[in-house]
């Protein structure tokens, strides 16, 4: 990880950088690629899904074989752990779902709002070397609260032309029976005009790679809505002397381990913090099965030592990160003053992975400083609110 010491304010700029993607070029392949899906539906998702997957798919839709397989290949203490989460994520999630109040004037009008959902939403969940089960109870969890009529599910094929059995099964708990096996910008396309057998939808949410935030960013231009553009994923972290070194090491490296193009963050007011957390990020590391991942993503990171915590804040908030995690004494305090977050970690005893798993917050989040206009998933992205 790069390491600055006391930048000067002119040098934040830089510091704030993320990764850059390549949008021109990306845009171009997602133009022929959705030109494509328009002309031939089917043919053309199964075309891109052998030239970009390698898998040769006969069967767009996951049958009723494949999910009854998927019931006995997931274990049990992986079930009851999904279980839970859901639990938690269906409760937080309800909370957002209050009716707003009705205005009566005096002379004898009245106005209000009604909640309605949004009829047809589609759900992208990444597959690849870590399928991300967790997306899906992240989408569609408030997906069935909010009543939606059609929810499809979009995800890459495993090499055997298969879906991920734990993805499998944890669409099937939330109730989504129509998954189908694609992913990457042709599942987008599939999804923003409908073949054969994947639905035209009116909203599409979920996380992915470059393609699919190309894609996505593309559908808006037919008519589709999209939760939130989206880039690679992303954590802060700030500390004090009170940090334990080795938490923020596991927190910086859960996240660096997401994919190459991610970036972590440190900023903190102790220089000997910043050295102790890298030795423990060096010695975790060696443990780690996607050691080659992280150390891609530790070349786009940096270690940042500041003056104090009023230069933390203002960093932070310029960055605008996707998770910011507060390891300092009075996190509280320093929560007041954050302007732009995704989703915001309290203290030592609040990991990421707590958010991104199971303590019921959405992780489906604004990246690349989409967080100083966009909020992270929540039920309001699910619904629509209509005037009487």
């Amino acid at each position: 990880m790069e390491k600055i010491v006391n930048p000067d304010l002119s040098g934040w700029n830089r510091i704030i950088e993320r990764p850059r993607l390549k949008n021109e070029e990306l845009s171009g392949i997602c133009k022929d690629i959705f030109s494509e899906i328009r002309k031939s539906g089917d043919q053309a998702v199964t075309k891109y899904t052998w030239f970009f997957d390698k898998v040769r798919i006969e069967r767009l839709e996951v049958d009723k074989d494949e999910f009854a397989e998927c019931e006995k290949a997931v274990g049990s203490d992986l079930k009851e752990a999904i279980r839970i989460a859901m639990r938690n994520i269906e409760n937080f999630h309800k909370l957002q779902l209050s009716a707003p109040e009705r205005y009566e004037h005096p002379g004898g009008f009245s106005c209000w709002q009604e909640i309605r959902s949004i009829e047809k939403v589609g759900l992208y969940v990444p597959g690849g070397s870590a399928p991300l089960f967790s997306t899906v109870l992240m989408l569609a969890v408030p997906a069935k609260l909010a009543g939606c009529e059609e929810i499809v599910l979009c995800t890459p094929p495993e090499r055997d032309g298969r879906v991920n059995p734990v993805v499998l099964w944890t669409a099937r708990l939330c109730g989504v029976d129509r998954v189908f096996k694609a992913g990457g910008a042709q599942a987008i396309g599939a999804m923003t005009f409908g073949t054969e057998t994947i639905p035209r939808v009116y909203k599409i949410f979920g996380p992915g790679n470059q393609y699919v935030t190309a894609a996505k960013q593309l559908a808006v231009n037919y008519g589709v809505a999209i939760d939130m553009p989206a880039g690679p994923s992303e954590v802060m972290v700030i500390a004090d002397q009170t940090a334990r070194a080795d938490f923020v090491a596991s927190d910086l490296l859960s996240q660096a381990e997401h994919g190459a193009d991610s970036q972590v963050v440190l900023l903190t007011t102790d220089p000997s913090l910043a050295e102790k957390v890298e030795g423990e990020m060096q010695r975790q590391m060696a443990d780690l099965p996607r050691k080659e991942i992280v150390l891609q993503a530790l070349g786009n990171s940096k270690v940042v030592v500041l003056q104090d915590m009023d230069q933390c804040l203002a960093l932070a908030n310029a960055y605008a990160p996707e998770h910011l995690i507060l390891c300092v004494e009075g996190s509280a305090r320093l929560a007041a003053g954050i302007k732009n977050a995704g989703s915001v970690f309290l203290g030592n005893y609040s990991p990421e992975s707590a958010g991104d798993y199971a303590s019921g917050t959405n992780h489906t989040l604004p990246t690349n400083g989409n967080a100083r206009i966009y909020s992270g998933v929540n039920m309001d992205a699910f619904v629509k609110k209509i005037t009487f």
